[in-house]
């Protein structure tokens, strides 16, 4: 078999990875990085921890927001969006709540982290634009109460004869 031959086959093969497969790695795969920085910030079930108020006051130090209002914010928002997009369940507005917590983390308080920053973005922007997918509980209630579903992704898939 010619590379290019391989290549094509490759790509078939892959192309049959379902849409609702991929949306579900990338909720599963972002809701573990958000949800175990939300466990770093409380002790026991959701007990916030004094090192994670002074964190709040000195290194991730918001413009416009208090220190206390944003580290109960923040870990609140990591744990509840986490597991809504575990579920898939409202997870456009979970993954568009999570990816303005990047910008505001990226722009705020680690610049020069846009590396891990983008890694995050791009698992999230698909989640925002396509939803949940077919594996989800938004596409069970949206089977049920008539909601139309989301277009699938389309991939362009290099044509070898």
């Amino acid at each position: 078999m010619f590379p290019i031959s391989l290549y094509a086959h490759a790509a078939r093969v892959v192309g049959r990875v379902p849409d609702a497969a991929l949306l579900l790695l990338a909720r599963l795969g972002v809701a573990g990085v958000f949800f175990m920085s939300g466990r770093t910030k409380v002790e026991g079930l959701f007990t916030i921890t004094e090192g994670t108020y002074e964190l709040f006051r000195t290194e991730y130090r918001l413009p416009l927001v208090p220190p206390d209002i944003a580290a109960v914010a923040a870990t609140a928002s990591e744990h509840a969006f986490s597991i809504l997009l575990v579920l898939g369940l409202f997870t456009r507005v979970s993954a568009a709540a999570l990816f303005a917590m990047t910008m505001v983390i990226e722009l705020f308080v680690y610049p020069d982290a846009w590396p891990t920053h983008l890694s995050w973005a791009a698992l999230l922007v698909p989640l925002v634009a396509r939803g949940g997918g077919a594996w989800s509980l938004d596409a069970i209630f949206g089977r049920r109460f008539g909601a139309p579903p989301a277009r699938p992704l389309k991939v362009p898939v290099l044509r070898v004869q």
